[in-house]
């Protein structure tokens, strides 16, 4: 049986600045969120959650903010969760990524 393929390229700007945080084991994790434009006229975007691990999220925390734009290569998450106020289920994607390119010059 093939293995099944999971994966993604985003270009986009960031829509905040990133925000670093470390896990109870130890590991640096940085999230940040992406506006990538839609290829129409009508000036829309498409918006995601981006996470990056260790040595990656922290040269993103350390080179990029607000604004910036980026080149994620990376692959979808998909957790869900009940939710504690409503009982109803939750569920959210993001993107995990492996590799950040910084497409802007030095600020």
């Amino acid at each position: 049986m093939a293995r099944g393929i999971n994966q993604v390229i985003l270009m986009g700007r960031l829509t905040r600045d990133p925000e670093t945080r470390t896990t109870p084991s130890g590991k640096t994790v940085t999230s940040f969120s992406l506006a990538v434009d839609r290829q129409t006229q009508d000036d829309q975007a498409d918006f995601f959650d981006v996470t990056a691990w260790e040595k990656t999220g922290e040269l993103v925390a350390q080179y990029v903010t607000k604004g910036r734009r980026v080149l994620v290569q990376g692959r979808l998450r998909q957790d869900s969760w009940d939710d504690k106020d409503t009982g109803k289920k939750r569920s959210k994607v993001e993107v995990v990524a492996f590799d950040v390119t910084f497409l802007d010059g030095p600020s």
